[in-house]
Parts: C-alpha cells; structure tokens; sequence
C-alpha cells in the first residue's frame, strides 16, 4: 500500500465513524422528527460510502470499490430528501424521479461495468453530484420565508454556507479527476459538516464556546499533522498534506465521540435542577435534603435567625436584603473590607469554609451556606445556584 492509499483508507474510515456518532447524536435528540429520520438517511448514505471506501483502499478489494460508487451515486437523492424535510414541501416530482433513477443507473451502472470508462464515468457523476447540490441550494433559495420560522431561515443560512465549504472537499474525492491531489478529502468535509451542524443545534452561547473548542481543534491537530509529516524519510509537500489531513480527521472524530458520550453521561445522571424537578420534596426542609445527596450541596447547612445571634442579625438582615447569593471571592460585595457586615459575612463563611451564602429569605433571616468544589466552579453552576434559591424561596416552609 502506498502512503497515498492509507491516508485515503484512514480519513474515509474516520468520516465512517464521526459520521455514525453524530448519527446517534441526532437520534438521541429528536428520535420521533421526520427531520431527523430524512437526515439519518443522508448521514447514512454517506456514512456507508465512507465506511465501504476506507475497508475497500486499506485491503484492495476491488469489489468493495466497485460497490462503492452505489451509495456516492445516492448522495443527491439524500440531500433532496433532506432538503424537502427542512422546507415541509415535496420538491417538483420530475426533480425526484431525476435523483432517484440517476442514482440507481449510476450506482448499478458503476457496479456492473461503467467504471472502465474512467473518465467518462467519474465526469458524469461528479455532474450529477454537483447538480443535485445546485438544485438542492435553488429549492432552498426559492422558499417562501415567511412559511418558515426566523431560526429555520438561519438554520438553511448556515446549511447554505456549509455546502459552500464542502464541495472542493468532495471534488478531492475525484482521484480520476485530479490526479495530483494527495489524500482524497470527501470524509474530512462531511466531518467539518456535521461538527458544525451539531453545534448549530445549541444557544448563541453555546455556539460560540463549541465554534471556539472547534477552531482549538482543528489548528492544535493540523499543527501535529504538520510535526508528525517530519518524521517520515520522505516528507515532501504532499506527505505533509497527507499527516495534516489524518490529523484533523482523527482529531475530529474522537471530539465527536468524547463529546457524545459526554452527553450520554450527563443524561443519564442528572443535575441540580433536574433532581428538584423530579423530587417529590413538598416542603422546604424536604428538598434541601433532597439536594444534599447532590455533590454540590453535600457541604451545605442551613441557618436560620435564631442560629445567628454571634453575626449581629439585624445588620445582616439590612446587607442581605438586596442580595440573593454571595460568592466568597466578590468580597467584600461592593463594601468596605473593615465594613461591618461584610467582616461578619466572611466570618460566617470562615466558620463553615464556605465558597457561598445563598439568601432563602432576609426577614426572618434563613440562609444555606456551601463550599462548592473548584472542580465545579464553572458558570453553569452559577446560574444552577441562583435558580435552586428561587426554587426554594418558593418552596413553602410546611405543607
């Protein structure tokens, strides 16, 4: 095998793969959208590509290749489908039967013969890739905008600009084509897509955290494919571009799978709030002890008035009347640092080597004080503890 084929055998497979988790991705979240059915038709349609290309360049087979042109050639019957999912409308039936009876012809085309004709054949279905891509992107551009709603116009935005990117890297696929291109590059755009893709399923946020993880990505792994290529004898620009390619693929995948198995966890072990959702507690003391089991809460302890006679009450009460959590590192909270109630609030957050006072009620005083560990000090735990104070100042005291 040359260097060559086992790039193109390594990226495929990674495609095969990030492609089959993101596929579980998007099942695990919608898994009743007919959305989500016609897109885990695509992503499976290209999944098997990938898959069927890596095994058949890394063993030789030649039958498995030749089965290969059948799902590449159904790639535009996928994006149709999808496409007609995303505008809740069939496209034009000539448009479907097109996509349809071209796939098959070429795919059994390809597989019983066509592909002799090397040039012709790889021209005719790169046209047909193409065109089945440029009606896709006319249909969504044609769409009546106001059928839709403003986050499914984005979404078909950002659906647009991703098709953009990603058709030099399926014309890399096109080895028939473009002889001198070193590793085909197909798999590596469908990964770049489906990235993407499900970090567009989240808030403006969280968008900008996965956009940013997604860049750190992408430059650490080309910088290491870059590093690696020197090790090998021959390292001339194309094995260079070869390291770097199976460096991001692989880098992308296995941020794909941590990051979907990430989730899966989190599921199935819910948070803060999910507990108090779920709790039957009816009172107030019933759901701080329902909270205690949590780890973030496994410090905490409840004052009330009449346990803090040693940190002068009514002053406290005056200081926490317009705050609802404090935090140890805020100190002193806008105050002077000899100023009397901030001395006594770091005091009674010394006694009980809290990190946090959350306020239930300043009249009569009712406070929860709690270390949270460093290794959950994040801002989602923030606004988990400002949420879970709200729950239980509603929380009546008795049934």
């Amino acid at each position: 095998m040359t260097s060559g084929a086992i790039a193109d055998s390594i990226v495929n497979l990674c495609g095969a793969i990030g492609l089959a988790v993101a596929m579980m991705t998007f099942y695990r979240r919608d898994p009743n959208s007919p959305l989500s059915r016609r897109l885990l038709f695509a992503l499976g349609v290209i999944a098997i590509l990938f898959l069927d290309r890596g095994v058949a360049w890394w063993t030789g087979s030649f039958v498995l290749d030749r089965l290969s042109v059948i799902p590449a050639a159904l790639i535009p019957l996928g994006a149709l489908v999808v496409t007609e999912g995303i505008l809740r409308r069939h496209a034009p039936r000539a448009v479907k039967m097109a996509a349809l009876g071209g796939g098959i012809l070429l795919g059994l085309g390809g597989t019983f013969g066509l592909q002799r004709f090397a040039m012709p054949y790889a021209v005719t279905l790169a046209l047909f890739q193409l065109l089945g891509f440029a009606t896709c992107a006319a249909l969504l551009a044609a769409r009546d905008r106001s059928a839709l709603m403003a986050s499914e116009n984005r979404s078909i935005g950002r659906l647009a600009v991703g098709a953009l990117v990603v058709i030099p890297f399926i014309l890399t696929d096109f080895r028939t084509l473009f002889p001198d291109i070193p590793v085909r590059l197909g798999a590596l755009g469908a990964l770049l897509t489906v990235t993407v893709m499900l970090i567009a399923g989240g808030g403006a946020e969280t968008r900008r955290h996965g956009l940013a993880m997604m860049a750190l990505r992408l430059i650490s792994s080309g910088l290491l494919g870059f590093a690696a290529a020197f090790m090998a004898p021959d390292a001339d620009a194309a094995q260079i571009v070869r390291f770097v390619a199976v460096a991001i693929a692989g880098v992308l995948t296995i941020g794909l799978m941590t990051d979907a198995l990430r989730a899966l966890f989190e599921a199935q072990e819910p948070g803060v709030l999910n507990s108090i959702a779920a709790s039957p507690a009816a009172t107030r003391d019933q759901l701080i002890a329902e909270l205690a089991r949590h780890p973030i809460f496994e410090s905490a302890r409840r004052y009330r008035e009449s346990e803090l006679g040693p940190y002068d009450p009514p002053l406290l009460r005056d200081f926490l009347s317009a705050r609802r959590v404090l935090r140890r590192s805020d100190a002193p909270w806008g105050l002077s640092p000899t100023d009397p109630a901030a001395e006594r609030v770091i005091s009674l957050m010394s006694a009980d080597s809290a990190t946090h006072v959350i306020v239930l009620a300043p009249d009569p005083l009712d406070l929860i004080v709690l270390a949270v560990p460093v290794t959950a000090a994040d801002p989602a735990t923030e606004t988990a503890l400002a949420l879970v104070r709200r729950l239980l100042a509603l929380t009546p005291e008795v049934k």
